[in-house]
């Protein structure tokens, strides 16, 4: 059973709830203040990664926004606590282990008072300080609210005695430090099995079931050898272009990169959002194939399931009578066929490339018999439906461990559990 302290007294900062007796709670206006200083001739532009912290621009895996001048940006040191203004409810505020320089979009602040940084980090990434802060900000819009400075100094922070903060921090580092090698350990597995999954379509929908039929070249650098007895047709002979049909009342669909066509309303509205005007918005009917015109490299395409209209920037293809929709599915968004797009597909962004229709429509498509497809599509849904309970199980476990290094945090730092 987790120790706890002796005895606990009202925090006096609503939602937090009490706190040990000998603790105290200060404004972080007593606790820190803005530092702008400006930056050094060596100082290496840093950002703030809602995963990692403070780092290198260079190293950030999220999209990070370039710049051409440096004017006003602000110098880090080690220890100052780093705030991105706009995403403090989301705990995006990180003692920073660099000397760099920064935005000036992002506050910089130093201790005034004898405390550890980390703690504060950690602190300031549970959920009630996550709320205080959100309450904190201010804007019209969620993603767009700012956190000033006169807001931050007028929340109130835990403050426990520094040797105290100390045996936290260390404890908590060593904590989480294994639950994240647990998770990355994890992770990999998932990513392993999805691998697989890809492997177990790519093979079933180019190369068939029968592992000792014959083979013939294709000369196709992406699709391989197929089965002998498939045909091997050009892509611009089986897909033909949809007559354009505007229509209302229909439900709005979108083409994801991992999940194909889906409803609108189950996608993330930011990233994918619609026009305020549907009337130029195209008809989709179940076996139509659905592609982003310019995604399609990426694998953003797929057969349809479903009745709804979608953006006009995308191409809606009829759907062959040689195919079965299932089958053309999982053959249409595996590599073979994914890597002919990329190959058909030009453009200067990492995102955005055009489809080039007299390229893609030379591009190669084999064609099993009828009878064969449903075969194929049968042993994928045996085969991916096992894999795909086995990555459930595991994303279950993580998203477990998560919540306990998350609960762990919130105890440890509000001292609902004694570690020193």
């Amino acid at each position: 059973m987790a120790q706890r302290y002796e005895t606990y007294k009202d925090s006096g900062v609503q939602w937090l709830g009490e706190i040990p007796s000998h603790w105290n709670t200060l404004l972080n206006g007593i606790l820190f203040v803005e530092d702008v200083r400006k930056p050094e001739a060596n100082d290496v532009p840093l950002s703030l990664s809602q995963v990692d912290g403070v780092i290198p621009t260079d190293e950030m895996k999220e999209s990070s926004l370039k710049t051409s001048s440096y004017d006003n940006w602000k110098r880090v040191i080690i220890d100052d606590l780093v705030l991105n203004r706009f995403k403090a409810h989301l705990g995006v505020m990180f003692a920073s282990s660099y000397v760099g320089m920064v935005s000036f979009h992002y506050g910089v602040f130093k201790a005034k008072m004898e405390l550890v940084p980390k703690y504060y980090e950690y602190l300031y990434h549970t959920n009630v300080y996550r709320f205080i802060y959100a309450d904190a900000s201010k804007g019209m819009t969620v993603g767009l609210q700012n956190l000033s400075n006169t807001s931050f100094y007028n929340v109130r922070a835990i403050y426990p005695p520094k040797e105290e903060q100390q045996s936290i921090v260390a404890y908590l580092d060593d904590k989480c430090g294994k639950i994240d090698e647990w998770v990355n350990k994890k992770q990999k597995e998932v990513e392993y099995l999805q691998e697989l999954k890809q492997r177990v379509i790519a093979d079933a929908v180019t190369r068939g079931l029968n592992p000792n039929v014959t083979m013939k070249q294709t000369n196709n650098i992406c699709l391989g050898d197929v089965p002998e007895h498939w045909q091997v047709m050009r892509y611009g002979t089986l897909f033909k272009l949809k007559p354009v049909k505007q229509h209302h009342g229909e439900e709005l669909l979108s083409v994801f990169l991992n999940w194909g066509v889906i409803k609108a309303a189950e996608s993330d509205k930011r990233t994918h959002a619609a026009s305020e005007d549907l009337s130029k918005y195209q008809l989709v009917e179940p076996t139509d194939f659905v592609m982003n015109n310019q995604q399609a490299w990426r694998g953003s395409v797929g057969v349809s399931k479903l009745m709804g209209i979608i953006s006009p920037a995308y191409h809606i293809f009829i759907m062959p009578t040689c195919f079965d929709a299932d089958y053309a599915n999982a053959l249409l968004r595996s590599k073979a066929i994914v890597g002919q797009f990329e190959m058909s597909s030009r453009g200067v962004g990492s995102i955005q490339r055009t489809l080039n229709f007299n390229w893609l429509n030379n591009r190669l498509v084999p064609v099993p018999p009828l009878e064969e497809q449903k075969q194929i599509v049968a042993h994928i849904t045996d085969k991916t439906s096992k894999i795909d309970k086995l990555i459930s199980n595991i994303n279950k476990e993580i998203e477990g461990i998560k919540e306990y290094k998350r609960r762990l945090i919130s105890d440890v730092v509000t001292g609902q559990i004694k570690v020193c």
